[in-house]
């Protein structure tokens, strides 16, 4: 049996005036090799991001974080090291878990109102690791579907359903009469 690694996050995708932040929990191998957020090409991620803001996997890499942040979104891991055998978040031992400065990245993106997570393990490791370490959080939490191809049961079709909810439709106005 191979002895656990010790593997990194990378730093996170942000500009200066996102209001909303993706959250992984740690890349996985694939992505580790390319040195890309959700590299694996059977991860949804840059699919549904590809019909919510046009980052989509068919534009270069640069260009698809370019997307992002200039739709106001940031993207980040709960983790910043850890040991991990393969790319499962089960892998991952607890222990070894170093999570990363939240804190440091709130404070220079002050504009972050909400918070979504890419499935259960990064809203359990922010909870547990982050959130206790954080001298208040006033920006809301919500856990969305892994888009993981771990978590095979969910289609593109359920994910950009689920997913749906970073980008809702703008206020209708309403009738006053003056």
């Amino acid at each position: 049996m191979n002895p656990m690694a010790l593997i990194h996050s990378f730093p996170p995708a942000a500009a200066r005036d996102a209001h909303t932040l993706i959250l992984g929990s740690m890349p996985g191998d694939a992505s580790l090799r390319a040195g890309e957020y959700y590299a694996n090409l059977r991860n949804h991620f840059w699919k549904i991001l590809g019909v919510l803001v046009g980052a989509g996997p068919e534009l270069p890499y640069p260009a698809r974080l370019e997307k992002l942040t200039g739709a106001g979104f940031a993207l980040w891991d709960v983790l910043q090291s850890c040991e991990r055998q393969g790319s499962l978040d089960s892998s991952i031992i607890s222990s070894s878990i170093t999570a990363n400065d939240f804190a440091t990245f709130l404070t220079a993106h002050p504009g972050i109102q909400r918070i979504f997570f890419n499935g259960t393990a990064a809203e359990t490791a922010f909870r547990r690791f982050v959130i206790p370490a954080l001298p208040a959080l006033s920006c809301s939490l919500h856990r969305l579907p892994s888009t993981s191809p771990a978590n095979a049961r969910f289609t593109l079709q359920h994910h950009l359903d689920a997913w749906q909810i970073l980008c809702p439709p703008p206020p209708v106005p309403q009738c006053s009469s003056t």
